[in-house]
């Protein structure tokens, strides 16, 4: 049986944008609402290069990663060809006005997936590369 987290009312998501959600572990998960007023659940992680969905744009059931414009389908995670790869997707309820999370996928789900980390900038020259920093 699934247990149901109380995340926010829908009206607290802006519609064609998203909310985060913080968890103990792992990363953020995002919350977004479409114009149709459907509401969608993904690890706030491109699959490309890690960058934040929830700050993407919204539209029809996609976001656009704010990084490099890569199409992640809401309700799956799936990027659109010729991409590929996926974010996690969690399960949503929404119920009289209130969105839901299932607890568990909030706990357990993606929990070793990290934000790639930029390194110093590097000048090179030929072949040698000397650190800028």
């Amino acid at each position: 049986m699934t247990t149901w987290q109380l995340i926010c009312a829908v009206d607290d998501i802006p519609v064609l944008g998203a909310r985060r959600v913080a968890r103990a572990q792992g990363l953020d998960v995002a919350v977004f609402r479409n114009a149709s007023n459907e509401v969608f659940a993904l690890l706030d992680r491109c699959p490309h290069k890690g960058g934040p969905l929830s700050q993407g744009l919204v539209f029809g059931r996609s976001v656009a990663c704010p990084l490099h414009n890569w199409t992640i389908a809401l309700d799956n995670g799936h990027a659109a060809a010729p991409d590929e790869g996926c974010t996690p997707s969690f399960q949503v309820k929404v119920e009289e006005g209130q969105v839901y999370l299932d607890a568990e996928e909030l706990a357990t789900v993606a929990l070793d997936l990290t934000r790639p980390i930029a390194g110093p900038a590097q000048r090179c020259t030929g072949q040698r590369c000397s650190s800028m920093a």
